[in-house]
């Protein structure tokens, strides 16, 4: 427990020299700025600035991307309440309600129990980072080749089953992403594979790209292709503060929601949408007077949802420091970050680069604070970017991604893949194929198949190496459970309904 302490300390004095501080406060106020405008999530923002990656050395960049990553998460409380327009999926469930209390002249409260909830949340979350990622790193460093290709294989399951609305939307984005990550020299034998002859190609495809890409240049052609010219009103906004009713209100629904979010967090299971909506169904219940829900909008429709949703991103770095596993889009983009620095999440990590990991838990209880400094008494500031014409921004994402890469590698082959790409990410976004699983299956592919050939080698050709471990044994049910028991409450509830 002392070793924790000490080496918190320690991450501390890393995260609060000045520079770090200033890229911890960046990445804050740019992630409420990219919460606050709708369309435009933490993955798209992650992805865009990646390319910055060549430039900045790493801890000040990792901070810098995790400030942008849960500063979105404060953000989008913002347009959910004030627009009834959610910037992300997290969002949802607080525009049920806040916007219900913006309608009816409450914006001011509504907005003020999401940003301290955020902020409850978030700092009880990154406590239990502190305490649980090193018990976990220590575990996972008695892992072999046989167990770690069957944690990838959970991550490849839970992401590509979990995160789409169906399961072979989910695998056939995954495969995209496992042909990608194939592309380049053969890590073992030094063979060129599916490079088409293109000397570009030899490297691989660059992780950024692909991220870029799929989120960031998809994400404006969409806009411009499909949603056409929306119209949004927006409720007014009045004093940021709670009465004493509020507090007594809010208060347990955001211990409530943080119980409920954090192990959703720690878990595969993809995205914040479970927690959120759990929190919402549990005030619900709850709820002394039940009558505001869904007409005038009740506050702890607001307060348990938003901390759910931030207990859940901020816990989620657990699996991607400790296993080298994401559990959103956003985390794996994040694990495209560490890997353009040559660093691999994994139980390696805390002892291979330690004083990065510590300085990024220390920017967690950082950024944090800021981020309530941030958002309580400057959300008119906030509101105001809502005024920025939609064309405008999405011709401004685009200049961005392409200068962005192109500065990588001052080449324009990697234009022409990236726009390529980004057409492809218009096509799955318009047959709701989730993005997600594409870069999970390009970073940790190549990963699984080095740790697949490893586990082969020791049971000298024999693929029962996987059935002799129990970790092993036990990591390969939970895939099957994951792949097999929701279909199977599927059909019994059909049968019950029949």
């Amino acid at each position: 427990m002392m070793d924790i302490f000490n080496q918190l300390l320690q991450g501390f004095a890393t995260a609060a020299t000045p520079i770090n501080l200033l890229w911890c406060f960046v990445g804050c106020a740019l992630g409420t700025a990219v919460g606050v405008l709708p369309g435009i999530g933490p993955a798209v923002a992650v992805a865009m600035l990646l390319p910055i990656t060549v430039k900045v050395e790493a801890t000040a960049s990792m901070i810098f991307f995790a400030g942008i990553y849960y500063g979105a998460m404060y953000g989008g409380s913002t347009t959910s309440i004030l627009l009834n327009t959610p910037g992300e999926t997290a969002s949802m469930v607080t525009a049920m309600e806040g916007n219900k209390m913006a309608k009816s002249g409450r914006a001011g409260a509504a907005l003020a129990t999401a940003a301290i909830g955020s902020f409850v949340a978030g700092t009880i979350a990154t406590v239990i980072v502190t305490l649980f990622a090193p018990i976990v790193a220590e575990f996972a460093v008695k892992l072999g080749p046989p167990e770690y290709f069957m944690l990838m294989l959970l991550a490849f399951t839970t992401v590509s089953a979990v995160l789409g609305k169906s399961a072979v939307r989910g695998l056939t984005a995954l495969f995209v992403g496992l042909a990608a990550g194939l592309v380049g020299l053969d890590q073992i034998t030094g063979q060129a594979r599916y490079t088409g002859g293109v000397p570009e190609m030899l490297d691989g495809i660059e992780i950024v790209l692909v991220a870029v890409g799929l989120f960031a240049v998809a994400e404006a052609m969409y806009a411009v292709l499909y949603e056409g010219r929306v119209v949004d009103s927006q409720n007014k906004l009045s004093k940021v503060h709670m009465t004493a009713k509020d507090w007594r209100r809010s208060w347990p629904a955001w211990l409530r929601g943080t119980a409920i979010g954090a192990p959703f967090g720690c878990i595969p299971a993809g995205g914040t949408e479970i927690p959120t909506f759990l929190s919402y169904a549990t005030e619900k219940k709850l709820a002394k007077d039940n009558t505001e829900f869904g007409t005038k909008g009740a506050i702890e429709g607001v307060a348990g949802p938003e901390a759910a949703n931030n207990a859940t991103v901020t816990a989620a770095m657990i699996p991607l420091l400790t296993l080298g596993i994401p559990t959103s889009n956003t985390t794996a983009i994040l694990l495209g970050a560490f890997q353009n620095y040559g660093i691999q999440p994994g139980p390696q990590l805390f002892s291979s680069s330690s004083a990065l990991v510590w300085a990024l838990i220390a920017s967690l209880y950082i950024g944090n604070v800021m981020l309530l400094v941030l958002n309580l008494p400057l959300v008119g500031l906030w509101v105001k970017l809502l005024k920025i014409p939609k064309p405008y921004l999405y011709a401004g994402i685009l200049i961005f991604a392409t200068v962005g890469v192109y500065g990588m590698r001052q080449s324009a082959f990697d234009l022409f893949l990236l726009y390529g790409i980004g057409v492809l990410g218009v096509v799955m976004r318009r047959f709701d194929f989730p993005t997600a699983p594409v870069v999970v299956g390009m970073i940790l592919g190549p990963l699984a198949e080095a740790q697949f050939r490893n586990a082969m080698s020791i049971g000298e050709g024999s693929a029962m190496v996987f059935l002799q471990r129990p970790m092993s044994v036990s990591l390969l049910v939970i895939v099957v459970a994951v792949l097999v028991l929701p279909r199977v409450a599927k059909a019994l509830s059909a049968w019950r309904a029949r």
